[in-house]
């Protein structure tokens, strides 16, 4: 049990001694939580399906459209 904290700890420091992700990472980041998530529930949600959302939901906050319906 103390060897699986202390591996916990390491990977906490690692985390917070770790460089900030660009607004790239963060975006690939974002779309892998959201695939990892949905497949979990539903097997017949793709990365293609995932990307091809997400590219409208920022074209539709570039146009100033989220939310409005």
């Amino acid at each position: 049990m103390f060897l699986m904290q202390e591996e916990l700890s390491k990977l906490i420091e690692a985390a917070r001694n770790a460089a900030p992700m660009d607004a790239k990472e963060k975006e690939a980041q974002r779309r892998s939580f959201a695939y990892g998530n949905t497949a979990f529930e539903n097997p017949m949600i793709t990365r293609e399906m995932i990307d091809r959302e997400a590219e409208k939901l920022a074209t539709g906050v570039a146009n100033g459209e989220l939310g409005k319906r």
